[in-house]
């Protein structure tokens, strides 16, 4: 602290101080800017535990290249750059580009306890629901089935607001070249994602959650088909495996997690992907609960339309930090 104090408690007295080997000072100047980092490497790499690789490699990479930092571009987009092309790197280190949603063995949900640390869009609830929709797991899904450099070109143009002179830039490339990947990107984006359902308003959107908690732990699988849109999916990742219409889920409901048995395992209510989840627990033979996994929901039309489920503590983890459930 006595350098930064010497230096002065203002920016520039933290760039000076950093710059010259600081590293409390450096951690102060990048704290502020954490929360949203984390979101982009999210948005770009599609899994959480893949995300926090990046953030650290973009932290390290940051704090030895800080002596040259100039301060000719905010320090933000300074450390947007190397984030961004840290998740390039882990994009193209992946055995193969997805070619489908079923390839997306690595898709993980982010929690909104994290998502709730970003900056306050000014009160503006329109912004609010902008915000929340870019880390949504259909954007993101969306996202890793395109090429890496048209996804890191749609989310530094149209969710960070970049120009594009900025982003060819970054990648090394010409203003023309992103404008064509940013038009192909959209239109990709446009053809995968169906048409606009009607969001239920947050009072409904709870009252169906609830009502699913109820049903599961009544075992009242007429219940939770009652809930569920007629189309509704539900997918299982790192399982390649999707389902397809009420009568499917609910059969699946009936017989697989517990042997069907609902009631011995127990949901609580959690928010992930800026949608409602539920962590799930499974009672072990002492009455103890263990974490089960988690499922995500979409709802429109007021029923549940899609459900991603996914397996395993280290996701209850992720988006859940239990009490005492036992």
């Amino acid at each position: 602290m006595s350098a930064i104090t010497a230096a002065g408690a203002g920016e520039g007295g933290l760039l000076t101080s950093a710059r010259a080997g600081d590293g409390e000072a450096f951690q102060m100047l990048v704290a502020p800017h954490l929360p949203a980092l984390q979101v982009h490497c999210y948005r770009m790499l599609g899994s959480f535990h893949d995300a926090e690789e990046a953030m650290q490699e973009t932290l390290l990479r940051a704090w030895r290249g800080f002596d040259t930092y100039q301060g000719r571009a905010p320090l933000r987009h300074w450390l947007y750059r190397i984030a961004t092309t840290t998740c390039l790197k882990t994009r193209e280190g992946r055995a193969r580009q997805p070619a489908t949603v079923e390839d997306l063995t690595y898709l993980e949900p982010y929690p909104d306890r994290l998502l709730d640390r970003l900056p306050a869009d000014g009160g503006d609830p329109a912004a609010e629901v902008e915000r929340r929709e870019s880390v949504s797991l259909a954007f993101v899904t969306a996202l890793q089935l395109l090429p890496a450099t048209q996804s890191a070109v749609l989310i530094l143009r149209d969710v960070l607001a970049w120009s594009s002179a900025e982003v060819a830039d970054l990648l090394d490339t010409s203003v023309a070249a992103v404008n064509s990947a940013l038009q192909r990107a959209r239109a990709t984006l446009r053809s995968a994602t169906p048409l606009a359902s009607t969001r239920p308003l947050p009072d409904r959107e709870r009252q169906i959650v609830a009502g699913f908690v109820r049903a599961w732990h009544r075992r009242d699988v007429d219940g939770l088909a009652a809930l569920l849109r007629e189309d509704v999916i539900m997918r299982m990742p790192p399982e390649s495996v999707d389902m397809y219409g009420r009568a499917a889920v609910t059969a699946f409901f009936a017989t697989v997690p517990a042997q069907g048995r609902l009631e011995t395992i127990r949901l609580v209510a959690v928010r992930a992907n800026g949608q409602p989840a539920l962590a799930a627990y499974e009672a072990d033979g002492d009455g103890c609960y263990k974490p089960y996994g988690v499922m995500v929901l979409t709802i429109a039309d007021d029923a549940i339309t899609v459900i991603t489920g996914f397996p395993g503590p280290a996701i209850v983890e992720v988006v859940h930090h239990a009490a005492d459930l036992g």
